[in-house]
């Protein structure tokens, strides 16, 4: 294999559309899953080996193995075109028959593969249905002469609807071969004493392990990329608390609380007991010269936006502006309508900007920030765009912060002037682990629900009975009510054969006519998410099937029941917030995990502590606890996206030895000058670009 040099560096941050098979289509669902250049594919890592090397007697197959065999075609029962039958093929062994299980595949197709007579390599998992011995859509089918395009050990990656298993395995095979040398960042002595490999090595060998204790987070390779995460992690937040210090002392936003006292006093509940002391810390914040940057950490349904609009009343009595910073379109309406339903008694509007707008409605608005005469405005992305200016922004609320990066909190910051920025998440982060991600914050805690927020009582229930829930779902609907349906996947793939959402909404849509089923999904045209979101918000449609679209941002207080199939593959932090789509209103409501057997220990145990407690702090913490080797949470769900490669539960001794260094760099070499500073802006590019970018100046 020919090795890039450091000087080709720039190689990692090609467009995966470089790469052979990624076109416009798959290179857009790369860029929003995974990330748009090669060094974001090669921080994908796997999560799991398929052993194919295995080809044993049929009477010695155990149920979920995955074995090979070399078979001969006997007969194909192929249904007709839009049936719900699935085609059944019989092969051959040795020893016995083999039905392979095709649902939803072309005639054609199978013919092609499969003729009738013809000697075929398989490879897939196995199951036992009635006695017969089953492979649902093979991984593999071959001639016998290609059998070198079967691997014997090959790695498993997370998928997102759309990419398929053997495309991403080509994919970063591809990427590994653009990796260089390059020079060492990590101390000698440290390299010694784990007996790391150098960091080409470590990215290229995680992506062929050989054995099960290579996707350990403690195997060399992986502990070594974890501690260059962590390292250019702590170095960008000691960067980004200088920048911060140095910009600007703040502002001291002056006011006597009299917009803030009227909002109080108009809303149809009262406030909690952990909400006014919220309001009061960051009221104290403000009024201090120095520059606020916190943290607001509450439970789904704590009532965050409540004390986020007392803030920006204040920064409005002072004489400055707010603006509202949301992750997606449907969220920023959403946030939109709330804050003017409040602010109508006061006499007050908030605005909406969003990418979606006509240019010249763009421009108005873009007039009216300019000008003064916005003090309030809701907005996506399209808040950071260049061209937004404001004549006078004291405060920078972003919700969700985990979907946008810890460094673009700090984008509406700059537009300020340096101005107060407050960021607030949903999903909670277990205590012990808040002041490393959120380093350079300040955390307060919204810790109690409202009184009037009813409890949600959820059930575990097997997928063997998903006939009776829909019986039980159908009669509620005739009452009245309205449902959520979340399903994992968008689309079948070729290695699942999990029930999706566009199979679950036509089959819904067909016994539960009368609810009118609508479909959301990731891959749905903007527009025509929204309008089935707005078709179930009216109660046009009493029943949303839905992807984890609506995991966060949808407010329906309507809706009293939640069913979440296939939960088991869902991580904790997840699961809570898909439930915390109900209870938002005065309806008793129930959330419904359907989970497919056997589970392993750790997924029962999530299963079990979310039926016990619906506090998200109990949740987090036994997020936190439960998760190990082969079991860890995606990012988006365990709401710790900063790191990628890194397990701060795994890696707390590698985190203390991280921030160590971070602080004797930036106390011998704060610059990041000569030879040890052009090392550290590789690793920063690498692991921390827009930090890198921002304030080092690099390409």
């Amino acid at each position: 294999m020919h090795i890039p040099r450091p000087q080709n560096l720039y190689a990692l941050f090609a467009s995966t559309r470089s790469l052979p098979g990624i076109g416009s289509r798959i290179g857009a669902i790369m860029d929003k899953r995974i990330g748009p250049h090669l060094i974001d594919l090669l921080r994908h890592l796997p999560v799991s080996l398929i052993d194919r090397r295995a080809s044993p007697r049929l009477a010695d197959i155990t149920e979920s193995m995955t074995a090979s065999f070399e078979v001969v075609v006997t007969a194909a029962n192929i249904p007709p075109p839009r049936t719900s039958r699935p085609a059944r093929i019989t092969v051959e062994t040795d020893d016995g028959s083999i039905q392979l299980i095709y649902f939803h595949a072309r005639a054609d197709y199978l013919k092609q593969i499969l003729p009738v007579g013809e000697r075929r390599l398989i490879s897939g998992r196995i199951e036992l249905f009635q006695g017969q011995i089953q492979m649902p859509h093979p991984d593999y089918v071959l001639a016998p002469d290609k059998r070198d395009q079967m691997p014997d050990i090959e790695p498993v990656y997370p998928l997102s609807a759309g990419l398929k298993a053997r495309l991403l395995r080509k994919a970063i095979e591809a990427s590994c071969h653009k990796v260089p040398i390059l020079d060492e960042w990590i101390s000698k002595e440290l390299i010694a004493r784990f007996s790391w490999p150098d960091f080409r090595t470590a990215l290229v060998s995680v992506h062929h392990p050989q054995h099960p204790d290579e996707l350990s987070p403690h195997s060399p390779a992986r502990a070594r990329l974890a501690y260059d995460e962590l390292l250019a992690n702590q170095i960008a937040l000691r960067l980004l608390r200088r920048r911060s210090d140095d910009q600007t002392q703040g502002r001291a936003i002056q006011s006597s609380g009299t917009l803030k006292t009227s909002l109080i006093n108009n809303l149809s509940f009262p406030l909690t007991m952990a909400q006014r002391r919220v309001m009061d810390e960051i009221s104290t914040d403000m009024q201090s010269p120095v520059r606020m940057l916190r943290l607001l950490q509450g439970d789904v349904g704590a009532g965050k936006t409540v004390v986020a609009l007392g803030a920006m009343l204040d920064a409005c009595e002072a004489g400055y502006q707010s603006a509202l910073l949301v992750p997606t379109e449907v969220l920023a309406k959403q946030h939109h309508a709330s804050l003017n339903k409040m602010l109508a008694p006061l006499g007050l509007t908030a605005e909406l900007l969003t990418g979606g707008m006509r240019s010249a409605e763009r421009q108005e608005i873009l007039s009216r920030l300019a000008t003064a005469e916005t003090q309030i405005i809701v907005g996506t992305h399209a808040l950071l765009s260049e061209d937004v200016e404001f004549a006078s922004l004291g405060l920078a609320v972003v919700d969700e912060q985990h979907r946008f990066g810890v460094r673009q909190r700090l984008v509406l910051g700059q537009k300020g002037g340096g101005c107060d920025v407050l960021v607030m998440t949903a999903t909670p982060i277990p205590r012990t682990l808040a002041m490393t991600a959120y380093g350079d914050l300040t955390v307060s805690i919204l810790d109690e629900k409202p009184a009037n927020r009813l409890e949600i009582t959820t059930a575990l229930v097997s997928q063997d009975r998903v006939d009776d829930i829909i019986g039980r779902l159908k009669t509620a609907l005739d009452a009245g009510q309205r449902a959520y349906w979340i399903c994992p996947l968008v689309e079948e793939t070729e290695t699942s054969d999990v029930t999706t959402a566009e199979d679950r909404h036509r089959l819904l849509s067909t016994i539960l006519p009368q609810a009118n089923p609508s479909l959301a999904h990731g891959q749905m045209k903007p527009a025509e998410r929204e309008e089935a979101m707005a078709s179930f918000a009216s109660g046009t449609s009493q029943l949303l099937v839905a992807t984890t679209v609506i995991e966060v941002g949808v407010d329906v207080p309507e809706a009293s029941i939640i069913i979440i199939e296939h939960a088991e593959r869902f991580g904790l932090a997840q699961l809570h917030q898909l439930r915390g789509r109900v209870g938002r209103g005065d309806i008793a409501s129930s959330c419904i995990l359907l989970y497919r057997g056997p589970l392993t220990q750790t997924a029962e145990a999530r299963l079990k502590i979310m039926r016990q407690t619906n506090d998200g702090f109990i949740i987090a913490e036994e997020d936190l606890r439960q998760r190990g080797p082969g079991e860890v949470l995606g990012q988006r769900q365990s709401g710790m996206p900063e790191f990628v490669l890194a397990d701060l539960n795994e890696h707390a001794d590698l985190l203390a030895s991280a921030q160590h260094q971070a602080d004797q760099i930036m106390s011998d070499n704060p610059d990041l000058a000569g030879e040890q500073g052009q090392h550290i802006r590789t690793l920063l590019s690498l692991f921390e670009r827009d930090v890198a970018v921002q304030f080092l100046g690099s390409g």
